[in-house]
């Protein structure tokens, strides 16, 4: 993607089942599943670079004894300097009396992150500051060893302030209004409820206090926790979370948009944002890794008991298409192709726009993740041309040496032509020389495009502000002298805010909204513009289930392709020789590489949840009134 955007967050959870002196005679070494978390968290890097943190708990201590660690860091290379923190207390051990490395109980009862329970968390901030109290996970601490909670995970919730509201009808008072907290402490609230009522009827049935707190952890209601916390909740999300005594959990939205994956056999059970790092990682097939069902959660019993239980009712599945896209990383073996198949399904209408004419049309591609895209382009091209020679060859009897030649030869132009350099830092102040600076982010290879005869075509997985294109990528093309730049996006036209994690959620910054906006304007129909705000404002304290989504109007009056020329005009800087074409991808040709990734609410508007209508309505408003928030906490 050309122009950036924050996005998405990462958790990678393991759970040993066997005691740590396994893994030290087996592996040699006891910091298995610390290496494992490493490994899991490296591997989804992409996921999360504002900060990034991890949290152990060690099962059967003693009281007294330290279970629960946890660290989190900010540093430019968070799970670098995470994993340089923890080792160099295992470093200090190996110096001190190398035996006691070999130790797996000498080391649990005396060194910190040495738990069989762990949890990893990479963040990418969509809203809140960027400080080490809004990195996960998050700990909420008890006496208790049961009433502990430790959360980490990638969601946004769109009904923070009824969330918020609930929890001051119990009586709380949450230092924060932020989706973070109002989880953490609604989980933490009915854990709770689950501790006093256990504690309540084993105290009726005469039990101590000692044997008590025993039974409450061999009896914890896991589920019923889970289903009474989520009862409410409005958004997209893979989370989490660990109790002190040992209990886990990972649950996924009843949607399935963000996605969640997990490998289990007799030694651990592994859970991740993303399927190739728990492959990477343990060295397992494809086929042995599963998905989470939408609406269910694994849930882990300190005796090493698994199962996926459902904690609320699936909606019909709209798993985030923008993961396919975009998000995670390519090499997923479904992802790959899907990113392909976005590619090859653009062909025939990237050939229309160059009139079939493959000799004086160069083709290229925006690094780094519209790559696959474009080997996908380059096998329809290919497919296209043996085609065109077959036919040629076919349909001539009488052949040249000279002829075959040239119908042989035929083939798709293809170069790289955008190079994407290092980050410039901006050192200058000056509005102006910044421009000139960022102008530069990329470069491009000269002497390959023929001046004032060539076409040249570039695919970018996806078009968000256009800025990068303006400012940048377009003057760059232009300095090769080609009679017209098309730009080709693999992915539709991004018309409506996220709310489920990326950050995406102000109306102006999509070009797709301006040009909207833009042709009302132009055409006399700006009253479009007020009435929509007025419907918008109509439906401000109407409960989320009822509400509309009439942001669409903004786009009804044009088609796809009046929408693709204005937003063209508008990415195209004045003083370049070049004419500025600009296509998009279908929403049906969407669907048909993605099928099993439905969700595309930011192309359609068609939101998975109903607090997704609410927070359209309320970016649109936003945007009149001339506000530069998010329309959502």
């Amino acid at each position: 993607m050309s122009d950036s955007i924050k996005h998405e967050c990462g958790i990678a959870f393991i759970r040993l089942l066997k005691p740590l002196s396994y893994y030290q005679e087996k592996y040699g070494t006891s910091l298995y599943g610390l290496n494992k978390l490493y490994l899991l968290m490296e591997k989804q890097h992409n996921r999360g670079q504002d900060g990034a943190g991890i949290a152990t708990i060690k099962l059967n201590v003693k009281p007294g004894n330290r279970y629960i660690s946890r660290y989190r860091s900010m540093e430019k290379n968070a799970v670098q300097d995470i994993f340089t923190y923890v080792m160099k207390k295992f470093a200090a051990v190996e110096k001190e009396d190398p035996k006691l490395l070999q130790d797996a109980q000498w080391l649990k009862d005396n060194v910190s992150f040495t738990g069989e329970v762990l949890l990893g968390h990479l963040r990418y901030g969509t809203h809140g500051k960027n400080s080490i109290e809004a990195c996960h996970p998050f700990l909420r601490q008890n006496n208790w060893m049961s009433r502990n909670l430790v959360v980490a995970g990638n969601f946004n919730m769109t009904n923070v302030d009824e969330l918020l509201q609930q929890l001051y009808d119990l009586g709380q008072h949450p230092k924060e209004q932020a989706d973070t907290v109002t989880v953490l402490e609604k989980i933490g609230h009915f854990l709770d409820n689950e501790n006093q009522e256990l504690f309540d009827a084993f105290k009726k049935e005469g039990y101590d206090n000692i044997e008590i707190s025993q039974k409450i952890a061999d009896n914890l209601d896991v589920k019923k926790i889970l289903k009474r916390s989520a009862k409410t909740w409005d958004g997209g999300y893979t989370m989490s979370g660990i109790f002190g005594h040992g209990d886990a959990f990972v649950m996924r939205d009843p949607a399935g948009i963000r996605p969640a994956f997990y490998y289990q056999d007799d030694e651990v059970l592994v859970a991740a944002s993303e399927r190739p790092a728990i492959q990477t990682a343990f060295n397992v097939k494809i086929g042995q890794v599963k998905e989470i069902k939408p609406g269910h959660a694994l849930i882990i019993k300190k005796d090493g008991t698994i199962t996926e239980e459902m904690f609320r009712q699936p909606l019909e599945k709209k798993a985030c298409s923008f993961e396919r896209i975009y998000f995670s990383r390519g090499s997923d073996a479904s992802i790959y192709q899907e990113r392909k198949k976005l590619g090859k399904l653009l062909t025939p209408t990237i050939l229309n726009h160059v009139n079939h004419d493959l000799e004086k049309t160069v083709f290229t591609y925006i690094p780094n993740t519209a790559e696959v895209s474009f080997y996908g382009l380059m096998e329809g091209l290919h497919a296209y041309n043996r085609n065109r020679q077959k036919e040629a060859l076919l349909n001539n009897d009488h052949l040249t040496e000279e002829e075959l030649d040239r119908i042989l030869n035929l083939a798709p132009r293809v170069e790289k032509l955008a190079i994407k350099d290092a980050k410039l830092r901006t050192f200058i102040t000056q509005d102006a020389d910044r421009g000139d600076m960022v102008s530069h982010v990329y470069d491009t290879t000269y002497g390959l495009i023929r001046r004032d005869i060539d076409t040249l075509v570039a695919i970018d997985d996806s078009i968000v502000r256009g800025t990068t294109l303006k400012q940048s990528i377009l003057r760059i093309f232009d300095r090769l002298g080609p009679v017209k730049i098309i730009i080709v996006s693999s992915a539709p036209q991004i018309r409506y805010p996220d709310c489920y994690g990326i950050d995406m959620s102000r109306m102006g910054e999509f070009v797709a909204f301006e040009a909207a906006i833009t042709m009302l304007r132009e055409r006399g129909m700006g009253h479009v513009i007020e009435e929509v705000y007025a419907k918008c404002k109509a439906q401000a304290d109407v409960p989320k289930e009822e509400v509309i989504n009439h942001v669409k109007e903004i786009y009804a009056p044009f088609t796809d392709e009046e929408i693709s020329s204005k937003i063209a005009e508008i990415i195209t800087p004045k003083e370049i020789g070049a004419k500025v074409e600009v296509i998009y991808q279908t929403l049906d040709n969407l669907h048909e590489a993605c099928p099993e990734h439905l969700g595309d609410w930011y192309f359609s508007g068609d939101y998975p949840t109903p607090g997704g209508n609410k927070v359209v309505n309320r970016a649109f408003m936003n945007w009149v009134e001339g506000k530069n928030a998010r329309a959502y906490m």
